[in-house]
């Protein structure tokens, strides 16, 4: 009822002079949604003021915030600070309130990335891109608490962009084709296909490493994300021994967790888990595998100049 209270212009959004471009998704998690935040900030940094407005997820403040290299992650969510710490020149805010935050970040901004906010109709973003995975496309899905979906899968229609992420590293070009055909895009929409690329090196607090340091050694993978199927299905097929220990989506490491995790001798975890066990595991040997967003290879550069062209178009027109 709410989307169809926008969708007929009895809710009102609010549109904006500054390019925004919202990254979500229908589904509850596991998108890849801070990998294409990432990949955005490296493709758009060089030209662009850069702000990442977030509603920063399970922290434990409330209002505007803006994220500073020493900002904790309680205190910001986990996932503002690593693009803080991956961006340090970038600004990075929280607020749940999304008008509220453009209001404060258009001053020091060209474009804004609106992190996680396909579902906040207040804001009227210049461009909407939607997540949807290879393996659990939103088409084959269902509302919660049948499925997994925030909304119903009708509300694809308001994305500019679909992209379908987690790709296999071999994927048949009949098969792209085909998910192509079973989206049902609108006239004004475009695909793309992207795969997670993991990182050759791993990294602690003040050191890094090759990956293959893990080879011969057993260690414990630490995991506090909706799905980390890719990661796994990713270390064992390179034959990596390791035991895993999961917990929920951002989750909070209690006293007694930590504690555990200590006895543990060689840590492995995801970069979204790492700025919330650092701090907690400093003088342990913990690690974080870094991945990425990539855009099928024939597909990247027309993506790019896609985002490009509405960046610019939109800035002429306003």
């Amino acid at each position: 009822m709410r989307n169809l209270f926008y969708d007929l212009g009895w809710l009102k959004s609010k549109s904006y002079s500054t390019p925004i471009i919202c990254v979500g998704n229908l589904s509850t998690g596991g998108t890849g949604k801070s990998p294409m935040i990432e990949f955005l900030i490296d493709f758009l940094k060089e030209d662009y003021q850069i702000a990442v407005l977030s509603r920063g997820y399970k922290r434990k403040t409330s209002g505007f915030l803006e994220v500073t290299t020493k900002s904790k992650s309680e205190d910001v969510g986990d996932e503002p600070l690593q693009f803080k710490l991956k961006y340090p020149e970038t600004t990075i805010a929280v607020c749940a309130n999304r008008q509220e935050g453009i209001g404060k970040l258009q001053v020091k901004a060209d474009v804004i990335l609106l992190d996680d906010a396909f579902q906040h109709r207040k804001v009227k973003a210049s461009t909407n891109i939607l997540l949807t995975t290879y393996n659990d496309l939103y088409i084959h899905d269902f509302i919660l608490p049948a499925g997994n979906l925030r909304e119903s899968k009708a509300g694809a229609k308001r994305a500019d962009v679909i992209i379908v992420t987690k790709c296999p590293e071999k994927v048949a070009y009949s098969k792209l084709q085909e998910i192509e055909f079973l989206l049902k895009l609108k006239p004004h929409q475009k695909v793309y296909f992207s795969k997670i690329g993991y990182d050759d090196s791993i990294f602690g607090i003040s050191e890094k490493q090759s990956l293959n340091y893990l080879k011969n050694k057993k260690f414990t993978l630490v995991t506090g994300i909706a799905n980390p199927k890719p990661l796994t299905k990713f270390l064992k097929e390179n034959e990596y021994q390791f035991k895993h220990k999961k917990y929920s989506d951002h989750h909070h490491f209690s006293t007694s967790e930590i504690e555990e995790l200590k006895k543990e001798d060689l840590i492995l975890t995801t970069e979204k888990d790492f700025v919330r066990l650092q701090p907690k595991l400093e003088k342990f040997a913990l690690y974080y595998l870094p991945i990425k967003t990539i855009i099928l290879k024939e597909q990247e550069a027309f993506f790019k100049e896609y985002i490009i062209d509405e960046i610019e178009n939109f800035s002429l027109k306003n």
